[in-house]
């Protein structure tokens, strides 16, 4: 079951998917459903929604004029003899990922946690 459907990521890019693409897109919004259940299957509805969204458009691209992939840290280019380098941040261009941003809006951000067996021992009276 997807969280979005492919109106939902067009509406947020200027691009139009071609009929063979959204296909690929559809499952990908499937693909990106799973991977958001496994980090934080309690998040809201409209979270689910934006995060798939913005992992499809990161791996299909958003057919901007600049070339440079959504979730790009770095970038280099090089007129002659014609070079191109990218660095993405949390995965690679075309892969489906959840970014530091998705996690934090999906409240799956780095959060530690630790238990004391100690605890128990402690009569409630002592505690302050």
């Amino acid at each position: 079951m997807a969280y979005a459907t492919a109106a939902d990521v067009e509406a947020r890019t200027t691009r139009t998917f071609a009929e063979d693409e959204l296909t690929m897109l559809e499952a990908l919004l499937e693909d990106a459903a799973v991977m958001i259940d496994a980090a934080r299957p309690g998040a809201s509805a409209e979270a689910k929604k934006v995060v798939s969204c913005r992992m499809v458009l990161r791996a299909m691209g958003d057919g901007g004029e600049t070339g440079i992939p959504i979730g790009a840290t770095q970038g280099t280019v090089t007129a002659g003899p014609y070079s191109q380098t990218w660095t993405v941040g949390a995965g690679s261009a075309g892969e489906l990922y959840l970014g530091k941003g998705d996690r934090a809006l999906l409240g799956a951000g780095d959060r530690m946690g630790a238990a004391s067996p100690l605890e128990t021992l402690v009569p409630e009276e002592a505690v302050l």
